[in-house]
């Protein structure tokens, strides 16, 4: 069963490489599969049954396809997962993402704030680098976990920044430890004016200030 898919793709001890092949779905895969890197081809869609039975994947890379839909609990089962690339789709909304993620990738779709849960990001305690640029969000994202790193915001459409954003507007003394890099150029937003949204950070967002 394993043979259709390892003939069309290239499959290296753990590893399917599916990259420009033009497939426009997600290929049944090994049961081992770790990596599965299937960039630019024309996937429009990912169901729950394509990694039903893949509970192995720690890293995927679907960058450069076409996909509007991500059926509800299509990740649910994909606990090792610690890599996610959805760059360069057409995603309004992101799906519901698995708990050991430490880098989650989706520049350049059209996600709205509204596409975004409020908690979607709140329990995802590994994460530490989140792409997000090249959207439509008109907000920054609530509830960013404590391992954020790096938090790639340019190209949006935010306009407001809260006292709550980053830091914590009832707690003077708090810091935001791990955050080494916020990008924010391209939005609508003069960030001179919410200066208090930054005192938790050790290094000022990129963007415009003046």
């Amino acid at each position: 069963s394993d043979l259709p898919t390892c003939l069309l793709c290239v499959c290296l001890s753990g590893s399917v490489y599916c990259e420009e092949i033009d497939i426009e779905a997600v290929p049944p895969l090994p049961k081992e599969t770790a990596y599965l890197y299937a960039r630019f081809n024309k996937i429009k869609r990912i169901a729950v049954s394509d990694f039903a039975d893949i509970t192995t994947l720690r890293r995927i890379d679907f960058s450069g396809n076409r996909i509007e839909e991500i059926e509800d609990g299509a990740f649910s089962k994909l606990l090792l997962l610690e890599e996610l690339s959805l760059a360069e789709n057409r995603l309004i909304k992101l799906p519901v993402l698995p708990p050991k993620l430490t880098t989650f990738n989706a520049n350049q779709n059209r996600i709205k704030s509204r596409g975004i849960k409020a908690n979607a990001f709140k329990k995802l305690t590994n994460l530490a680098y989140l792409y997000l640029g090249h959207n439509a969000l008109e907000s920054v994202p609530l509830n960013l976990p404590e391992s954020l790193r790096i938090l790639h915001l340019q190209y949006n459409n935010i306009t407001t920044i809260t006292d709550d954003t980053f830091c914590k507007s009832n707690n003077t003394r708090y810091i935001r430890t791990h955050m080494d890099e916020i990008r924010m150029e391209g939005n609508p937003i003069l960030l001179a004016k919410h200066v208090n949204a930054f005192s938790c950070l050790r290094t000022l967002p990129v963007g415009s200030y003046y």
